[in-house]
This record gives C-alpha cells, sequence and structure tokens, in this order.
C-alpha cells in the first residue's frame, strides 16, 4: 500500500517542479541582459545626456533669438507709431500756421485743405484716409485710391470714437481693424484742432499696418512666427492671414494670455515654455515663446516657435536618429557575443538539468556529460557520483520496500487465517470474500490503487470476531437476539482494533460497515444508499455470495446460480444493484469461480 502511493506524489513534484523553473529566467537571459546592460547603457546615459545639453543649448539659443527680434520690432513699432504721430501734428501745425485750424470747412479755404490732405497722403504710403473736420464734424478728406474706406463701418465707428477723444482733447490710436477682402490691418491715428486751447476740429487719418505686417514676415522664417497683440489680447497684425487682425489670439494661448495680465504700463521682456494647440487642433504642442511690450501703444510683440521644429532646424531629430541607429547596432553585436558566451555556459548546464530530470523519473542510470567551464565540470562530476549513490541508495530502499510490503500483506493474511481457524465453517472465508471483491471492483473500474485498498478490507472485513465469546461465535444453530447482538458488535469492534494503524484508515469502512443494507435496515449506524461507501457495498456482496455457496452450520452449500437469484432478489433492498450486475457479470465471463481453499491474495 505504501509504494502504491508514492508514484502520484512523485509526479505531481516534478511537474511542480517545473512550473516553478518555468518562472524563473534562464542564465542565456541573464548574460545576454547582463551584456545589453553594460554595452548599451553607457551609450544611452551618454546620448541622452548630449540631448539633453543640445535641449539646453537650443533653447538658449531661441531664447536670445527671440529676444532680439521682439525687441528690435517693438522699437521698430512705436517708431513707426511715433512718426505717424508727429506727420499728423506736423500737418496741424500747417493748418494753423495758415490760419485755417479755425474753421476747417470754410469754404473760402476748402481747396487748398484738400490739397494739403491730398498730398499728405501721396507722400505716406502708410495713410490710407485722412480728413480734418470742423467742431460740427464737417470738412476735408483725402484717400490713397482706397474707394469706401471712409464708409467703413468699422472705421466711421473708430472715427467717431476719435472725434469723442478730440473733443476732450486727447490724442488716440484705434484698435487694430480688418480691411477689405483681403482682411489687411490698419487702425485709426488722431489728434485735436486747437486755436487758443480752444477745441476747432479734428485730424484723423485711417493708417495701414502692411509696412508692420512685411517685417513681421520678415522676421517669422524657420518656422518662428512674430506677431502683435494688444494688451486685451486682439491681434494687432499678424504675418499670415491665419489671424485676422481684431481676433482674440488669448482663447488659445497662454503666451498671450499672459500679456493681457501685466500691467499696462510695464516695458518687459519675457521668454517663457508653453503648450498650444497644433494645426489640426487636436493635441497640444510644446512651444517656446516671447514678448516684448510697448506700454506706450499698450501692445506687445510676440515671437514663438514650435520646440519640435527648432530640433528639426538644428539637427538634433537627426542626432538622435545617428545615436539611436548606434546603440541598435551596438545591442546587435552585444547579443551576437552575449549567446555565443551564454551558449558555452548554458549548454553543459542544460545537461546536468536533463540529466536530472531523468532521475527525478527514477532513470538512476542517467549521466551528465562532463564539459564547458571547470566549475561546470566539475559540478557535472560531482552529480555522476551522486546520482550513482542515489541509485544504490534507490535500491535498496526498493528492495525494503518490497520486503515490507509482502510482511505487511504476509501479517495481513496471516490474521485474516486466524480469524477463520475461529470456525472449522468459516476456513478460507476472508480471502475467498477479498477475491471476490477484488473481481467486482474491476468490473466496476476501480484503480489498482483502490482495488488493494479493497482487497486488504476484505480480508480484515470480519477481524472484530476475534473480540466475540467463542460460544456465540461457533454455535451450531440459530443465534439468540441477545447472541445476535453480540456477533453484530464485530463489525465495530474490528475498526476500533484497526483504527490505531495509520496504514489501514482507509480500509475501515469495509471492516465497520459491510453489514449496512442499502434500505437502511442494516448495521450497526442504519445507514442506507450513497451513505454506504463503495468498498463496503462490494464486500457485502462479495462477503454473501461466499456465505451462501460455503457450508454453514444453519445450511449446505448452494450452488452459484442459487446464490446469484438469491442476491439478485436482495438488490435495492440490501445490495448496490451496481455492485449485483458486476458480480453477475463476473460470473457470467468466468472470472469469478467459487473456491474451495484459501486463496492467496
Amino acid at each position: 500500500m505504501a509504494s502504491g502511493t508514492r508514484g502520484p506524489h512523485r509526479s505531481s513534484g516534478h511537474r511542480s517542479g517545473r512550473r516553478v523553473a518555468a518562472q524563473r529566467l534562464r542564465i542565456l537571459w541573464i548574460v545576454l541582459g547582463a551584456l545589453l546592460i553594460v554595452s548599451v547603457a553607457p551609450l544611452w546615459l551618454y546620448h541622452r545626456q548630449v540631448l539633453r545639453l543640445s535641449e539646453e543649448k537650443l533653447q538658449d539659443t531661441e531664447r536670445v533669438q527671440q529676444s532680439e527680434i521682439t525687441r528690435s520690432l517693438a522699437s521698430e513699432t512705436l517708431q513707426f507709431e511715433q512718426s505717424l504721430q508727429q506727420q499728423l501734428l506736423g500737418q496741424r501745425q500747417v493748418l494753423a500756421l495758415a490760419g485755417w485750424i479755425g474753421d476747417v470747412d470754410d469754404s473760402s479755404h476748402g481747396p487748398q485743405i484738400s490739397r494739403l490732405l491730398q498730398d499728405f497722403v501721396e507722400n505716406n504710403p502708410s495713410i490710407l484716409y485722412v480728413t480734418a473736420v470742423n467742431k460740427d464734424a464737417k470738412g476735408e478728406s483725402a484717400s490713397a485710391g482706397t474707394a469706401g474706406t471712409d464708409r467703413d463701418p468699422f472705421v466711421e465707428a473708430d472715427l467717431r470714437r476719435a472725434f469723442t477723444s478730440s473733443i476732450q482733447g486727447f490724442d488716440s490710436v484705434s484698435d487694430p481693424l480688418a480691411l477689405g477682402p483681403g482682411n489687411n490691418a490698419a487702425l485709426v491715428m488722431s489728434v485735436p484742432l486747437l486755436l487758443d486751447g480752444h477745441f476747432t476740429g479734428m485730424l484723423a487719418a485711417v493708417v495701414s499696418l502692411d509696412r508692420l505686417q512685411a517685417r513681421l514676415r520678415d522676421a517669422s522664417v524657420r518656422d518662428r512666427t512674430v506677431y502683435i497683440v494688444d494688451t486685451r489680447g486682439h491681434v494687432v497684425a499678424y504675418p499670415t492671414r491665419d489671424l485676422v487682425p481684431g481676433s482674440n489670439a488669448a482663447a488659445n494661448s497662454s503666451l498671450v494670455k499672459q500679456v493681457t495680465e501685466l500691467p499696462q504700463d510695464l516695458r518687459a521682456t519675457q521668454t517663457t515654455n508653453f503648450s498650444a494647440l497644433g494645426a489640426d487642433r487636436r493635441y497640444h504642442v510644446e512651444m517656446i515663446g516671447t514678448y516684448s511690450t510697448i506700454p506706450e501703444l499698450r501692445w506687445a510683440v510676440i515671437a514663438q516657435r514650435s520646440l519640435d521644429d527648432a530640433r528639426i532646424d538644428a539637427g538634433v531629430d537627426e542626432l538622435t536618429a545617428e545615436a539611436l541607429r548606434f546603440v541598435l547596432g551596438a545591442m546587435c553585436v552585444a547579443l551576437i557575443f552575449g549567446y555565443l558566451f551564454a551558449l558555452g555556459i548554458t549548454r553543459p548546464i542544460q545537461g546536468l538539468v536533463q540529466s536530472t530530470r531523468a532521475i527525478s523519473r527514477a532513470e538512476f542510470h542517467e549521466r551528465a556529460e562532463v564539459g564547458g567551464a571547470a566549475e561546470i565540470s566539475e559540478l557535472a562530476e560531482t552529480f555522476n557520483s551522486m546520482a550513482g549513490h542515489i541509485e544504490e541508495y534507490v535500491e535498496k530502499l526498493t528492495q525494503a520496500a518490497t520486503e515490507n510490503r509482502e510482511l505487511f500483506l504476509g501479517s495481513i493474511r496471516m490474521l485474516a487465517a486466524a480469524i477463520d481457524e475461529k470456525d472449522p465453517y468459516t476456513r478460507g472465508h476472508s480471502g475467498r470474500v477479498a477475491k471476490y471483491s477484488t473481481i467486482i471492483g474491476d468490473g466496476l473500474g476501480l484503480n489498482a490503487e483502490d482495488l488493494d485498498r479493497l482487497r486488504i478490507s476484505a480480508l480484515l472485513h470480519d477481524v472484530g470476531k476475534i473480540g466475540v465469546d467463542d460460544r456465540v461465535l461457533k454455535k451450531p444453530g440459530k443465534l439468540t437476539d441477545e447472541e445476535f447482538d453480540l456477533m453484530k458488535q464485530h463489525t465495530v469492534k474490528g475498526a476500533n482494533i484497526m483504527r490505531p494503524v495509520a496504514q489501514l484508515r482507509d480500509v475501515l469502512p469495509g471492516i465497520e460497515l459491510h453489514h449496512e443494507r442499502m434500505d437502511g435496515g442494516g448495521y450497526p449506524y442504519g445507514l442506507a444508499g450513497d451513505q454506504i461507501p463503495l468498498m463496503a457495498r462490494i464486500i457485502a456482496v462479495a462477503d454473501t455470495f461466499d456465505a451462501i455457496t460455503t457450508n454453514r452450520p444453519y445450511q449446505s452449500a448452494m450452488d452459484v446460480d442459487y446464490a446469484l437469484d438469491r442476491i439478485r432478489s436482495l438488490a435495492v433492498t440490501k445490495f448496490d444493484a451496481s455492485v449485483v450486475s458486476a458480480l453477475e457479470s463476473a460470473i457470467h465471463s468466468g472470472r469469478l469461480r467459487l473456491t474451495a481453499t484459501l486463496v492467496e491474495v
């Protein structure tokens, strides 16, 4: 019995060992990984350091360039506005010297004023339209061929606001305008006309910002964008048609939003990193940008550039690709050499693994091939020596186990014979029941281990009769109720006798419960149906079959057919129908035959 249980445990341990091994890294991968780390990691770290320094240098250079561009354009823009302002003031001085400033709508000098204004427009390409009006908003005007500029509703609205500022004695500069189909940037500038400190009218001009846009386009090179916004975040001038003058740029640019949050009288230049929506407006792009404020105009010049574009322009991406190719090449070389080196280590170890697995399968003759490095060769020799000692030890254990099993079974058989000897009518009964039970169990498909337990349980099923008085046990006639009660105790007594033996615990159900009935009318516990273990149900049928076919004090031996009919009639009520069918099948096939003497089992 003991040897029969070793196989499954050994197999389970073997499978478990293989699962654990599968979860561990192989030496080949460890060696390859180590070589990769040693060879590639320094290169990669150096590459990352170079990229970081290149990135810092790139951003520093971009900051310097953007700062120079925005400061220069801020200065040019201020000069442009101041120049136009001075020209307007100069025209006002001419009107004053000519004595026309009191009423520019006086018909006596209207043609002269109109000619003066026309000359002013023609001599300044940035002036689209100029007008001089009296305090009743009537006067002369001139244009640079841009028909309808004075009738544009936005221009008229700004002229009205400029007139209101002139009444209050202030010079004014309007918000940016988008004129015409091309959305050209423009604005309205005005100065009040004064005579002896009293308001007499207004001189105003619609100014084109084409000159500023041209400068912005010249500065917007190498994927850099330079534009002008006011302190409210509205576009003043943009190098392309992507943004219309007057549109809100703060909504899509955190840099413009920073400008709107600055004090309006602050003159500053600041560079910062920020993110903005890409061209497809589905993702954000990392940007670097600079603003330079023009507090006199409440404007700011902004220069910005995508860091990706800056990297491409500086060749950082090309440097990254080249470094990546170099690292990949180094990885391939390291993998090839690492694989060759690892094979020199793993092949001998793999041989040891195969030999170890063979020994785990009880193939103790297996030996590992000695080879490889000195340490591995020494390990292989030690393993082979160990395998030889294990083989010798296992042979001794196997021999001892066989002897122990034979001694165990011999003891069981002697005990069964001793029980049968108490009653001359039951001599050989236990051996026959064991044989019949084994044949029936085999017919029911029990495995070898279960058949072994069934055989031993059947041999010992009447061991409890040792504790029954011989007066009752050997009584030739029918037992009284009291005597039968004593006889029925042999099942429990037998189980109690064998229970201290750990190796026999699995056979106790057959000893203790083989007199239970399927209808619950048996003893000692009155179990019914599936409550009765299969082992006990088999022994019950085999025990009854032997009792009917052998001489007993209360009956003569009956033939097989009679015994089979008798047992079949008790199927379902006393016996398990499937066990009875297995008995019948064994008899009809000739596997079960009556045995007159003690059977070797």
